[in-house]
């Protein structure tokens, strides 16, 4: 697991995977865009939605919960990384973001 900038995140390969493990209630301020809402006390019985062939991001509000999730994934053989800062860092970046699905 490496924690990773949200330039790296906009560098990322297409075919990553972007988790955001914030609670519902949190999600108003906006997504990434392609990110799917898994919440972080869900992942590990979710983990069957999850590509294990393909990067995954993991992104929450600061940067503490997904790096968790990330680490987690990672110990059950994904290749998964944290967004530093979260989605606190992306907002003040000023970077996109989409309403929730």
């Amino acid at each position: 697991m490496k924690e990773i900038t949200t330039n790296d995140v906009l560098a990322a390969d297409p075919d990553v995977q972007i988790i955001d493990v914030r609670e519902a209630g949190e999600l108003s301020t906006g997504m990434i865009e392609d990110a799917v809402h898994i919440p972080s006390g869900e992942v590990l019985e979710r983990v069957g939605e999850l590509d294990k062939s393909r990067r995954i991001i993991a992104v929450c509000h600061g940067g503490g919960r997904s790096g968790r999730v990330a680490e987690a994934l990672t110990e059950l053989g994904y290749n998964a990384d944290t967004l530093v800062g979260g989605m606190s860092n992306w907002e003040a970046e000023g970077l996109p973001m989409v309403p929730p699905a």
